[in-house]
């Protein structure tokens, strides 16, 4: 699995229900079904992905995110989680939102664009940055709201959003000294667990 998604299983209570948008291969729901006795529903568009789903006997459900959730009721869920695609929702704000209404609480991952190599290419490259998390070139990226990890906590300040636990990581998915005391120049990738600032 990978490492961003192993901090967070170490997030979500066992027992619990789990919605993850964008749910991939399903990788995430089984660790977590496995591991923590997880209820887990998956929402998916990729006909591949779904398939693999299925073979691992994952409940999922082939659909896109930007429609909404509006076949789920209000709290249906303890968490919803969303990895590395909020930059590629025209609405995240929307989404954000939907999440919360869904879930108790909702987790997020996405890569800093005010990471320092971001910043470099950008200044001495001249050019958009391509580097693990970010690996496609401008022309055929899915990303359409790239931000960074200051750009995010302003968003859910402004939208009542309370941010109970923060995990950056580095380029090899590890927290150090330089990722806490600079998190949005060091820091390859976010992770944030939030809910509603009631």
């Amino acid at each position: 699995m990978r490492p961003d998604l192993e901090i967070i299983s170490r997030w979500i209570r066992p027992d619990s229900s789990v919605l993850d948008l964008g749910c991939g291969d399903g990788a995430l729901l089984q660790s977590l079904k496995d591991d923590q006795g997880i209820r887990g529903y998956g929402l998916e568009i990729d006909s591949e992905n779904v398939t693999s789903c299925i073979k691992k006997g994952i409940n999922v459900i082939q659909t896109d995110i930007e429609a909404g959730l509006s076949d789920f009721d209000a709290n249906s869920f303890d968490y919803v989680i969303m990895t590395q695609t909020i930059q590629a929702i025209n609405d995240p704000v929307k989404v954000i939102h939907e999440m919360l209404r869904v879930g108790r609480e909702a987790i997020v991952t996405f890569p800093n664009f005010g990471y320092w190599q971001c910043r470099f290419d950008l200044v001495f490259k001249g050019r958009m940055p391509v580097n693990d998390a970010l690996p496609n070139f401008w022309y055929n990226t899915p990303n359409i709201h790239l931000c960074t990890i200051a750009d995010f906590e302003r968003l859910a300040k402004k939208e009542g959003v309370k941010i109970m636990q923060r995990s950056v990581v580095d380029r090899k998915h590890k927290n150090n000294i330089r990722t806490k005391i600079w998190p949005n120049f060091f820091a390859e990738i976010a992770l944030y667990r939030f809910c509603k600032a009631y």
